[in-house]
């Protein structure tokens, strides 16, 4: 359900897909350490991460930053993600981080771990080949062009 395609002549206009099962997996292994250790300060720094990602791209993406040296030879010739679908996704799981941190403050930590789970299992179900994410990003482009009859700018435009 993601919007892929072959990495053309500019290798920067998506996220190449090696990147983006990076962050699902980081995702779900940091938030499964935090749970099995009972540690909210990993979903904590997931979530300082995450939000970095969701606010400024690529450009405040650890992950990707990460991903682009440790991968880079995977990279060059990988499909690649629409870079809005990837920042929608790191918004989704930065506001149920988040949810999960004023949870965790306010004294109900099984909330917050309700909320912190729920980034596990969709980054576990996309890793297994179900974007969740990409499905919500699809059905809120088709309601938006019902609403207002223009489709969405391709990136840079």
């Amino acid at each position: 359900m993601s919007t892929t395609s072959l990495s053309s002549s500019t290798p920067f206009e998506g996220i190449p897909l090696p990147i983006v099962t990076l962050n699902r997996a980081v995702l779900l292994t940091g938030v499964t350490a935090a749970i099995v250790f009972q540690q909210p300060m990993v979903t904590t720094a997931l979530f300082i991460i995450i939000l970095f990602a969701a606010l400024f791209g690529r450009k405040g993406s650890l992950i990707f930053f990460i991903g682009s040296h440790l991968l880079a030879k995977q990279n060059l010739k990988a499909k690649t993600e629409d870079q809005r679908l990837m920042r929608f996704n790191n918004s989704i799981a930065a506001i149920l981080l988040g949810a999960a941190q004023i949870a965790f403050l306010a004294g109900a930590p099984l909330v917050g771990w309700i909320f912190s789970g729920t980034v596990a299992v969709a980054s576990m179900v996309a890793l297994a080949g179900f974007c969740f994410g990409c499905f919500l990003y699809y059905h809120y482009n088709m309601q938006r062009f019902r609403l207002f009859g223009k489709p969405q700018q391709p990136c840079g435009q």
